[in-house]
């Protein structure tokens, strides 16, 4: 089973910088696809960045030039630098990951979730 561990939220002040980490636990044959979603309360979960095989990048329109997303394939984590923080980027942030096991078994898989609060 393929876990996803996040860790690096927290409350901030605007302006500040935060970096949140993600690592897959499992098995893993091989990572197609890694990203960061956020769910503010009373709003549906958004994609905030994704980078895939090769390195190449998305971002939300409201992150660009504030947000960095990275990856380590050797260790099967993904990073999100989140500079210039804003009371709107205020959410639950998920990683997310495309995963296929050393079974061969393709899968979609989600972290817990880890709370940014950025304060005005």
């Amino acid at each position: 089973q393929v876990q996803l561990v996040e860790s690096g939220g927290g409350l901030v002040q605007a302006g500040a910088s935060l970096r949140l980490s993600c690592a897959a636990s499992a098995s893993i044959f091989s990572i197609k696809a890694m990203a960061w979603y956020r769910q503010a309360p009373g709003k549906q979960r958004e994609l905030v960045a994704n980078i895939i095989t090769g390195g190449s990048t998305n971002y939300a329109d409201s992150v660009k030039g504030r947000f960095t997303i990275s990856r380590d394939n050797v260790k099967n984590s993904v990073f999100l630098q989140m500079n210039s923080l804003k009371p709107e980027d205020t959410a639950v942030y998920y990683c997310n990951a495309v995963v296929t096991t050393s079974g061969l078994q393709r899968g979609i898989y989600w972290g817990q979730g880890t709370q940014v609060t950025v304060s005005s």
